[in-house]
């Protein structure tokens, strides 16, 4: 009861209005220049314009606000997106209005259907009732690049409740994802964790012995598999070392990671639309942020002299459903003209702060350059909260002379060398990586082993520092990277 109350004051809390606002900047360039498109349809007020030149109307729009904007509406952007994703108390968000960026209205890239994109064509082909296809679609937002849902159930029935304004109980949202999109292509996708998903995809296959003894393994003896006991497996199951080896091979075939068969293959077609570039020119960074396919826009100069020839008549009150439409539409396509002003600033203010404190690194491509760098280093640097900074590191990519990256990717620990040389953890990775690809598979290096490898190559490195980078680029302990 306690839980169902605080979702619903967050709900009362946050207006349509302001959900929309958080959801502009989260959007991915792709994503955001169809939303764009979508209000253009939506919303006959708003039309596109080549400059903006609202002055003549600005005494009107100003006493439209006054009258239909609400003191919770006007809430800064700032404020709601830390208000509304921070765990935590943080700071308030605050844009600095002051610099000026630019915008580049044309980044080579090409463009295709994201991996989000092909798996709702597959659910949208389902015949499903209106509000069971809104709740699938919430669903499938909760899958990640590896093709698994990673977060629990409840979570997303709570999100579903806040964001979409729908009560649906976790018996739909269970139904919904094994009924359906764990049924989408590729096999496994939706997955909660590694062992369903070996076992939806042992489940389409055709039964003979073997598959019948990999779905037992996977099903009832797992905890055996994954720690590689293999003698415990042979013994439990009753069949000889040869037999357990060839269905050892079977599960093997498995894709741990079914989403990475088509984000691998749009990465290598360069399908990721990045939102920022960077480039070096004469020494010197340009930062600009991709707007590609989204045109200038402005309020309608119809619709405002449509609602001052309605307002100056003298019958107002026969004219009142009319000029309430009116109204609402100015005040809808005022706020989604302010909305993407604010967008662009807030993205463009934090990408311009990594770029600066990350700036040896983008002038010369070396990764040994990357400072140690953390959210709260930004964070300080432009007056913002922690939050914003995640979220625009997560979510944002940013094209360079060295490729394309996930901007979250130049985030680091600070560590240390033997000359007391502040390094960023990502050489240290870089190192850890090295080290285990050529190792001898037959006796694998441990983390002890690691860390004293890296000690001699002037790094100072805990044997627990080892496993958590490790774990960290998902490489396995030594014992699971032996060979059988």
């Amino acid at each position: 009861m306690l839980k169902q109350q605080l979702l619903q004051k967050g709900l009362h809390k946050l207006s349509p209005q302001q959900i929309k606002l958080m959801k502009l900047v989260q959007l991915s360039t792709l994503d955001f220049e169809q939303r764009v498109q979508q209000e253009l349809e939506e919303n006959p007020a708003l039309e596109e314009e080549n400059c903006s030149d609202l002055e003549e109307y600005s005494d009107i729009l100003e006493e439209e606000n006054k009258i239909d904007i609400t003191e919770d509406q006007n809430q800064s952007l700032d404020n709601i997106i830390d208000e509304y994703f921070s765990d935590d108390e943080i700071e308030d968000f605050q844009i600095n209005n002051k610099k000026n960026f630019s915008v580049k209205k044309h980044i080579s890239i090409i463009s295709g259907i994201s991996f989000q994109e092909y798996l709702k064509n597959q659910l949208h082909t389902f015949r499903l009732n209106e509000k069971d296809l809104l709740i699938a679609d919430f669903i499938l937002g909760n899958i990640d690049d590896d093709g698994y849902i990673r977060r629990n159930i409840t979570s997303i029935a709570d999100d579903i409740f806040l964001i979409l304004g729908k009560s649906v109980s976790t018996e739909k949202v269970e139904k919904l994802l094994v009924n359906y999109i764990q049924k989408l292509d590729p096999t496994g996708v939706g997955s909660r964790n590694l062992q369903e998903c070996l076992l939806i995809q042992l489940e389409k296959k055709k039964i003979n012995q073997e598959v019948i003894l990999s779905k037992k393994i996977i099903r009832d003896h797992f905890e055996c598999f994954i720690k590689k006991h293999y003698q415990k497996l042979q013994q439990k199951l009753g069949i000889t070392k040869k037999n357990l080896r060839k269905i050892i091979d079977k599960i093997r075939k498995l894709n741990p990671k079914p989403g990475k068969i088509y984000s691998d293959n749009t990465k290598n077609l360069n399908h990721i639309i990045p939102d920022f570039n960077i480039s070096v020119s004469d020494e010197k960074l340009e930062l600009t942020l991709n707007q590609r396919n989204i045109p200038e826009l402005k309020i309608s100069s119809l619709y405002l002299d449509m609602l001052k020839s309605y307002r100056s008549e003298k019958n107002i009150k026969e004219n009142e459903g009319t000029i309430v439409f009116l109204k609402k539409k100015i005040n809808s396509a005022k706020w989604f003209v302010d909305a993407i002003k604010q967008r662009q600033n807030t993205l463009m203010l934090t990408m311009n702060a990594i770029m600066d404190y990350q700036k040896e690194y983008f002038l010369t491509g070396d990764p040994v350059k990357i400072k140690p760098m953390i959210l709260k280093n930004i964070s300080k640097n432009i007056g913002v909260g922690i939050s914003t900074v995640s979220r625009v590191a997560n979510s944002k990519y940013v094209n360079t002379p060295y490729g394309t990256f996930l901007i979250k990717s130049f985030f680091s620990e600070k560590m240390m060398n033997k000359e007391g040389k502040e390094i960023s953890s990502i050489e240290i990775k870089k190192l850890l990586k090295e080290s285990i690809d050529k190792e001898n598979k037959k006796k694998p290096f441990t983390d002890e082993k690691l860390s004293n490898l890296l000690r001699k190559k002037g790094y100072l490195v805990a044997r627990r520092t080892v496993a958590k980078y490790r774990d960290q680029m998902h490489i396995p302990v030594a014992r699971m990277r032996k060979d059988l």
